[in-house]
């Protein structure tokens, strides 16, 4: 059977449909379904990751989504895909830590041994920093690293960053509530031990299987490159999670390339486009510009290092129909918020009225009076 050949803006509408972004999504209201539907949220900055799920969801506010993590303990924030910090659902933990830890920590190994991490002090780091959490409950990165001192392991310069981060791979800690502003960490079986319990275990194969299946759920079209890109495993284990899905895939063509979606979503193939266009004010580190190894159909080239301005660092995004148009940034005084949009280049003023209704929901998330300001728009 001959696959689908799809002109760039139909990928990128199926995308959108994928990641909740269009209104034919079956709407999810919670901040805990939401994240399990993603299967992870990036989480560096943990306001970007809440205002991910603003556009996703319906009634949510940015309250809901630090009281699923720190008051009911169904979200927990981590080191997991591509082994950065991500907001995912208790019950996902266990399985995904178990898959994804080993194979980044395998890919730290040159940078731990300049470093002069070697599996010995890893183990004596572990133990110290079990024996502290479990006798003091959270505790913050310097105060982990005072332990580490006092128990005969030097915690100086990077490898503090280092050992913790290894241990937050191992699935023995995660992110606390914070204390002045600062993150704490604690024992990852107190703070999601009994949602993590309820979860079948996976071997390892099967873990795959499931990566493969949730991340073409959330991400599709897309191929094993992708997952790779996406979760930081080896492209040879995504091409194995893939074969584990036979029968359940749908091959496409984007952009030359192939890709799948589910089969249980072929007849988003023949679904017309939407009525109205897809605007959506992105934060940085949106889920949407991280999940492919190709950027280019979300950004056009020309406004690439508009976008990614190096360092890592994703800026927020205003999208039309999942197509980068503008970036943004804000600025909050008390209850305002002041939302600055700089267009990539010509903003169409039909476009102008969803974008002040997306600014309106920003601050109705934030509960804040937000405004906006287009740079260059004269309304005079």
């Amino acid at each position: 059977m001959d696959r689908t050949t799809l002109r760039d803006e139909q990928a990128r509408l199926l995308r959108l449909r994928s990641q909740r972004l269009d209104r034919r999504s079956a709407p999810v209201a919670g901040a805990v379904e939401t994240v399990r539907e993603l299967c992870g949220v990036h989480a560096q900055l943990p306001s970007s990751s809440a205002l991910t799920l603003r556009p996703r969801t319906s009634g949510l506010v940015a309250a809901d989504v630090e009281r699923a993590r720190v008051g009911e303990r169904a979200l927990v924030r981590t080191w997991c895909m591509r082994g950065t910090f991500h907001l995912i659902a208790s019950d996902d933990a266990g399985w995904l830590l178990a898959l994804l830890g080993p194979v980044l920590i395998a890919k730290a190994g040159r940078r731990h041994a300049e470093l002069g991490l070697d599996e010995d002090t890893f183990a004596r780091a572990l133990r110290i920093i079990r024996r502290a959490l479990d006798r003091d409950g959270a505790l913050t990165r310097a105060e982990l690293a005072d332990r580490l001192s006092g128990g005969g392991v030097d915690p100086s310069g990077q490898r503090i960053a280092h050992l913790v981060h290894r241990a937050g791979l191992e699935g023995l800690v995660c992110h606390g509530p914070d204390r002045g502003g600062e993150p704490t960490f604690v024992l990852l079986e107190d703070w999601a031990g009994q949602a993590a319990g309820r979860s079948q275990p996976l071997d390892r194969e099967q873990a795959l299987g499931e990566l493969a299946r949730r991340y073409l759920a959330a991400y599709g079209p897309a191929g094993p490159r992708d997952l790779a890109w996406w979760s930081g495993l080896e492209v040879r284990e995504a091409r194995a999670a893939w074969s584990r899905l036979a029968g359940e895939l749908v091959e496409v063509e984007v952009a030359g390339e192939p890709a799948w979606l589910l089969a249980s979503r072929a007849a988003w193939l023949a679904d017309a486009r939407p009525q109205e266009p897809l605007v959506h004010l992105l934060p940085g580190f949106d889920v949407l510009m991280l999940g492919y190894r190709s950027r280019a159909l979300a950004v056009p080239e020309e406004h690439a290092h508009a976008v990614w301005t190096g360092g890592g660092f994703i800026k927020p995004t205003l999208t039309v129909d999942g197509r980068a148009v503008a970036t943004w940034s804000s600025t909050r005084r008390a209850r305002r918020l002041q939302v600055t949009v700089e267009p990539l280049g010509q903003l169409p003023e039909r476009l102008h009225a969803a974008l002040e209704a997306e600014v309106a929901d920003i601050g109705r998330f934030l509960g804040v009076a937000a405004t906006l300001d287009i740079v260059g728009r004269s309304d005079g």
